[in-house]
This record gives structure tokens, sequence and C-alpha cells, in this order.
């Protein structure tokens, strides 16, 4: 299965090693970090230091000064964690080592442009703003993700592109400090905490047929047995249940064709950027059409006639390539987690990539050898020598 693993900047440039070590693992390629959310990590093999803090979510390049002039929302420069072009820098090393490099390009997740422009953020039925998740339904927003896309992943010397979070971010998300967890909300209760009520998606109710206030007191009081800890059945079945068939159909109309159009789009644009044929656009996705986050909830026979394939979660098994493989078409990469201490099980690799072979997956993508362990490395370097 031909494999590539994620690395950011930082965890090559400065370091003289980091690209022949990875090359050594015995992938063929690398997704490379080009525009990205804050984050704290470790590297534990860097020369020069062992934590880097990315205070917020930027560009790992210089952005382009007439694309981005006056406009909001624009993309951030990063600070000293990734100086200048350090996307370029750390590319050119690892394609000098041998291997194939993809941008990888996280969209709809920023949490200063919430801060710094707080309408841009999806609301919440309670009037709550979450301000790491871009409301996608607004006209500017659209447009700054289909440009971000674009630029973000044509960076020069790279071979394709996989896009993270193109479509709802909600509620679940590892935010700073998180302490969301003393509720136990069920999947429904995540969908109804992350159905946003700003201006733009109260109008799209409105085109759906709802009123959107009245929608917003049904979202509340079905949300009440959830706040006593009556925990909601799992799957659609129990939004309908919880909100009524009829809402809860039109909320995932209006939050689909928004989705949909704008993956469209950024695809769309990505391609016309690449300027050519053999560049490949994946996206980070989940088969469950109302999941928010990372991974975003995408219909699989959609997405799969608009990008070239997908990348599925798949730690802790690999289910979720299932509803993509039935489809027949498209690259199908099941992406594990091959960090011990973040939940990830290298030294069960091998085994793990055979099922999701099994199930149709085509391709590995693995998370992430720059936050590994010398032990997590040795046992990916064995998986993949037999693989």
């Amino acid at each position: 299965m031909r494999t590539s693993v994620f690395v950011y900047p930082w965890d090559v440039n400065g370091d003289p090693d980091a690209a022949r070590r990875i090359a050594d693992l015995g992938a063929e390629q690398v997704t490379l970090a080009a525009a990205y959310h804050s984050t704290r990590a470790l590297t534990p093999r860097h020369p020069r230091h062992r934590v880097v803090t990315a205070e917020h979510a930027a560009v790992l390049y210089p952005a382009g000064r007439e694309r981005w002039h006056g406009r909001v929302p624009a993309p951030y420069p990063a600070g000293d964690w990734a100086p200048g072009d350090a996307f370029g820098e750390a590319a050119a090393a690892l394609t000098a080592a041998g291997l194939d490099v993809h941008t990888w390009v996280v969209l709809a997740h920023n949490s200063r442009l919430g801060a710094e422009h707080p309408d841009t953020s999806v609301v919440n039925a309670y009037g709550d703003r979450y301000p790491w998740a871009p409301c996608i339904a607004q006209s500017a927003t659209r447009a700054y993700l289909v440009d971000l896309a674009a630029e973000a992943a044509t960076r020069p010397g790279a071979r394709g592109t996989e896009l993270e979070s193109l479509g709802w971010y909600g509620l679940a998300h590892l935010h700073a400090h998180d302490k969301t967890a003393g509720v136990a909300l069920g999947e429904a209760g995540q969908y109804l905490m992350s159905l946003c009520f700003c201006l733009a998606c109260r109008e799209g109710y409105g085109r759906q047929g709802l009123d959107p206030d009245a929608l917003a007191r049904s979202v509340r009081t079905a949300l009440e047995p959830v706040w006593r800890g009556q925990v909601p059945d799992e799957g659609g079945d129990a939004v309908e249940k919880l909100l009524g068939a009829g809402p809860a159909a039109a909320t995932r109309a209006h939050r689909d064709t928004t989705a949909q159009s704008l993956q469209e789009a950024a695809v769309a644009a990505v391609r016309a950027a690449a300027g050519g044929p053999g560049f490949q656009v994946l996206l980070h996705a989940d088969p469950v059409p109302y999941h928010c986050g990372a991974n975003v909830g995408v219909d699989p026979a959609h997405i799969l006639s608009v990008a070239d394939g997908v990348v599925v979660p798949c730690t802790g098994g690999a289910g979720l390539v299932t509803p993509f493989a039935a489809q027949g078409r498209g690259v199908i990469a099941a992406n594990l987690t091959v960090v011990a201490g973040m939940g990830g099980s290298p030294g069960t690799l091998r085994a793990d990539a055979e099922a999701a072979r099994a199930l149709g997956a085509h391709e590995l993508r693995l998370y992430h050898v720059g936050l590994a362990s010398d032990a997590d490395l040795a046992a990916v370097r064995e998986a993949l020598a037999v693989l």
C-alpha cells in the first residue's frame, strides 16, 4: 500500500537529519503542513528545540499579497514557529531525500479568525459563538476558504494535496484547555449543538421553509433531556426523534448543500491553480454526512465524484472505509495514528493496515512521524518493510 506520513515544517527545518530519517521509514510520500491551526507540538529529535508553540492558525509560506490585499477574512502569517517560506524549505529537503511531497491544508478551523472577527463564527441555538469554527454558509468565508485552498494546496514542488476541515466544524473540537466532556452528548447531541444560527444560516433555514427562531427553540427543547443526563441513541434517527423528521431533514438539506457546493468550488479552484493533470486532490472525510470536524461528514458518492479520493480516520477500526469503497472509484487512504502516547498503536500497524486494505483502502496515512517516539518510529519502519 502506498504510504504517506504527516509532517510539520518545523520537524524538518533546522534538523539536517530529519528528511533522511523520514525517508528511511519506508514511506513514499510526505503530507506536509502548508496551512495549519494553532497547536503545541513536541519535536523529540530536533537539535534546536523540543516544543513548538504555533500560537494561531497560519499559512506556513508567504501568502500572496495581490490575492489577499484588503480582504477579510485573510490568512495570517506564521510567527517564529514557521518563519518565511517554512513549507518550501522543508519541501525541498524532503524532495531531495526522494520523497513525494503533498500539501496538508487545514481550512475551516481558525480560532484567531473567530476571536478577531466574531461574526464569522458558528453560533449555536443558545447564542454561543464557536470562535474556532468559521461558518461555511457565509459568502466572505466561503470565498476565503476557496482561495486559501487554491493557494496553500499548490505550493511549488507539491504533487498533490489533502484538504482537512473542508466542511462544517461544530462543538466537538480540542479547544485550548477543553472542558466540554462533563455531559455525554452522543452523536445527536453533538449535531444539535453544532447547528449554526448566524445570519447566513438563519436565511438558509428560511429557504428550507423553517422559521429560524422556532428552530432554535426546538433545538434547545430537544437538548433538555441531554443536559439531564439522558444520552440519546446514536445515528441520524436520533436527531429525527429529538427534533422531528421535518426540521431534521431541512437542517440537513441546508448544511449538505452548503458543504457540497463549497467542496466543489474548492476542489475546482485547486485544480485550476495546479494548472495541469496529475495533481491529486484528497479530502479528509467521514462517510456520515452530519458529522462535523477535521474529517468532515460527506456523502461518499458525491465527494468521490468531486475529489480524487478521501483520507478516512481508521484508528480504532477501519469500518468507515466501507461506504467509500462501495462507490468503486477514487483513492481511499486509511489514516492510522502511530503515536502511542496519543492513542495510536504502532505495534499493530501491519495488522491494522491489512484490515483496512481488506475493506477497500488503497493507501495509508500515518499520523504523525514528527510527534512519534523513537520506539514508535521503529515499529513503523518494521511494518512498512513488509506492507
